[in-house]
């Protein structure tokens, strides 16, 4: 039996883990912007690498990485 894993924020991963993209919240610019990056539903995305201070996030995904602010990361959700 499958366990429902509710979602939560892409900034809350850990060095190392990844997650399924399920939205965006929010709307406006950004959110185009972050979609146009590839951050869309169904992606697989995972965290490299934090920045000394704990500001930029390093993520990987469609093979590329990506570097975005922990309030940006915070407004896409992942299982």
């Amino acid at each position: 039996m499958l366990r429902a894993v509710a979602p939560r924020d892409l900034g809350t991963l850990g060095v190392g883990e990844s997650g399924d993209i399920v939205g965006i919240t929010g709307d406006g610019a950004l959110v185009v912007r972050l979609s146009e990056m590839g951050f869309v539903a169904g992606t697989r995305v995972r965290l490299v690498k934090v920045a000394p201070l704990g500001d930029p996030l390093q993520f990987t995904l469609r093979g590329y990485h990506v570097s975005l602010r922990r309030a940006e990361a915070a407004r896409i959700r992942i299982t």
